[in-house]
């Protein structure tokens, strides 16, 4: 049983091989111009395709969107059944067959068509460089130039998908056909996400929630704002700086001047003081107790800088400071424990 899997997982590897092989080579051409369609699109990119290759254009349409290409994906059955409205002028439609003469997909043909909707088709057939890029021709006379399939010879650019035999022992089950389909949505939408210059920041405004989402949470969503921040005055006596530091719970006391940030009094200060100085530390004023000069961060930052900063310089608060040094929150080590960084 091992081998059949080791063996499965092999031909599915010669398959991408290959795939990668006609990238670089014979299908460069073609790729470059089915990207080149989708990136000038006004529109969406429309993801079609049913049964297994319905399932690989699923996760296609899926990767683009998340990766900064509108996308969204149409079952040819429900588009003949009044889906095709999802489908307007500026879009790009995306075909997955294997065959390339699937019924449901060759009947929206004629509506994009008629929407001169560029159409870019993926298939399972080896494909003459020649017929791989071009304008837009009628079919009867490109299949007889070329015996291509009905899908591949209506559209403006055709990929081919081809591999040499299926994982699948009876050569039935689409296995390598399908990871060759998926792998090559992958690079359309990899490629489009460095051409358009896509950022960790916009990856993170489009995944604002689960793993991801809280990886690349912003210091300005996890701070503390308003009431919440325990703020003195340079004047204000220590027996009153502990009693903001004990009803806010941050373990710090931030030192303020026209909403300016002056220094900051922490736990830690706090202790040190009080075995230097003993009680007299009580007659001190906030001003003459703090640290100068803390440790600062923008709000637009990462939640990761914000845990890099406070692991190198061994501290748990940081003071969130906006260009002219106008303190707009503070971010603690206990709101980085939400974001599983810790």
């Amino acid at each position: 049983m091992k081998s059949i899997g080791e063996n499965v997982v092999r031909i599915e590897a010669q398959a991408l091989r290959a795939l990668a092989d006609r990238i670089a080579g014979t299908m460069a051409k073609a790729f470059e111009s089915a990207v080149e369609l989708m990136f000038c699109s006004a529109g969406r990119v429309v993801v079609t395709g049913i049964g297994k290759s319905g399932l690989i254009a699923r996760k296609i349409a899926a990767t683009l969107s998340s990766t900064g290409t509108p996308a969204l994906y149409l079952h040819p059955v429900e588009a003949l059944h009044g889906d095709l409205g999802m489908i307007v002028r500026g879009d790009v439609v995306l075909a997955l067959s294997a065959s390339g003469e699937t019924q449901e997909i060759l009947a929206l043909l004629a509506t994009i068509k008629r929407l001169k909707v560029p159409l870019i088709a993926m298939t399972g057939e080896e494909i003459c460089t020649t017929h791989a890029a071009r304008a837009p021709s009628p079919a009867k006379s490109v299949r007889a130039e070329r015996s291509i399939s009905t899908l591949a010879a209506a559209a403006d650019v055709a990929l081919d998908c081809s591999v040499a035999k299926e994982a699948c022992s009876l050569g039935l089950a689409p296995t390598a056909s399908t990871t060759t389909m998926l792998a090559l949505g992958d690079a359309l939408a990899i490629t489009l996400s460095e051409k358009r210059g896509f950022k960790e920041e916009d990856f993170a405004n489009l995944h604002p929630g689960g793993n991801l989402g809280k990886k690349l949470a912003r210091v300005e969503v996890l701070m503390h704002t308003g009431e919440a921040m325990p703020c003195v005055a340079p004047r204000t006596k220590m027996p009153d700086v502990i009693y903001e530091m004990s009803r806010k719970k941050l373990g710090v006391a931030v030192v303020l001047e026209s909403k300016k940030l002056l220094g900051v009094i922490s736990d830690g200060d706090l202790r040190r003081l009080l075995e230097k100085r003993g009680k007299d530390v009580m007659d001190l004023t906030a001003g003459e107790a703090m640290t100068r000069n803390p440790k600062t961060i923008a709000a637009n930052e990462f939640a990761a800088t914000a845990l890099a900063l406070m692991e190198e310089k061994k501290i748990t608060s940081l003071m969130v400071v906006d260009e002219s040094g106008r303190l707009e929150g503070i971010v603690h080590l206990h709101d980085l424990w939400t974001t599983e960084l810790v």
